[in-house]
């Protein structure tokens, strides 16, 4: 049963939420560490209570393996992840400017390349309470076909995510407009934004002309605008809602964008507010951002405890922190 479906809209049982797309070793100044847009949606989506899944594939390779000990190690159920004996497991080399921000390379046709549509995804489509898919595992026209498959076959009440996540060249227009087409919430940055309006002649002079245009277009009932350190921009039909973001001690911004994904969809399909899913996700980004590779593990003193002192102002005022990537 899909967690909309239950009597209170503030259920506590954890919602099933599916990263679709690309898994892959980010090779980060500090190590390798695993990563992928939707990789970290699912491991953050465990971090805040749910059930946090990776569709995916990787090659039949030590990096494929290495990934599924890793996702065994992080209590994340590796059975949705496909093995392909033609093609390796994908890797970026990541680079961190002085900002903390990270700049990507990213290897080409790769396992999630070629990701397939299987009877059990089908199953897992239908069960999913949220799926969040990106422009990246796109590139391909075999893993496009299967995602498109794997949105169309989930559930009419299923909550559907397009987390735009440009990778320069590796995205078009009809990537981006059947995206919007099929999806519930577009998460953007600031730079995407700009970049998706000019691609699909949106007009507007604001981020949030620009951000309602998109909405009524594509049918939206959310277009969510992460903006670095000036935090973020949230609009539905009814409101809209900014926040001006959390100072934090900057290690590394890889993930942080992928962590206020999973918090939005945690608290949204909960029926929260928008004020309180703008608070909520702009503190969990930021907490990310305070630590080293996209999949940190819980404080010993508790998550909980961390969040506060952010969104209390007492964690240490040096650098912005970005949920942008």
């Amino acid at each position: 049963m899909s967690i909309r479906e239950t009597e209170t809209s503030n259920a506590i049982q954890p919602a099933l939420m599916v990263g679709l797309g690309e898994i892959l070793w980010d090779l980060l100044p500090s190590g390798k560490q695993m990563g992928g847009a939707p990789a970290n949606f699912a491991y953050m989506a465990n971090v805040l209570g749910d059930e946090g899944i990776v569709a995916s594939r990787t090659g039949n390779d030590d990096l494929g393996h290495e990934v599924r000990q890793t996702l065994e190690t992080l209590n994340i159920n590796p059975s949705f992840i496909q093995a392909d004996a033609d093609h390796s497991t994908g890797v970026v080399d990541v680079l961190i400017d002085g900002a903390g921000q990270p700049e990507f390379k990213i290897a080409e046709d790769v396992s999630w390349d070629h990701l397939e549509w299987t009877t059990a995804w089908e199953r897992l489509a239908v069960r999913a309470d949220g799926i969040c898919f990106g422009s990246l595992a796109q590139r391909s026209q075999a893993s496009r076909a299967t995602i498109h498959r794997f949105l169309e076959a989930s559930g009419k009440n299923t909550l559907k995510i397009y987390d735009v996540n440009l990778r320069p060249p590796f995205y078009s227009r009809d990537i981006i407009v059947d995206s919007l087409r099929l999806s519930n919430i577009a998460k953007l940055n600031s730079n995407e934004l700009a970049t998706v309006c000019d691609l699909l002649d949106v007009p507007g002079q604001s981020e949030q002309e620009r951000s309602k245009r998109l909405l009524i277009e594509f049918d939206l009932r959310l277009v969510c605008i992460t903006r670095g350190e000036a935090g973020s921009l949230l609009v539905s039909a009814d409101e809209t809602v900014e926040h001006s973001g959390f100072r934090v001690r900057v290690a590394d911004a890889v993930g942080a964008g992928d962590a206020f994904t999973a918090c939005l969809a945690h608290h949204y399909i909960r029926g929260e507010s928008l004020h309180k899913i703008s608070q909520l996700a702009n503190g969990f980004a930021s907490w990310v951002a305070t630590q080293t590779g996209a999949t940190p593990a819980v404080p010993p003193e508790g998550l909980q405890r961390a969040l506060n002192e952010i969104m209390q102002g007492q964690a240490s005022s040096v650098k912005a922190a970005s949920p942008s990537c």
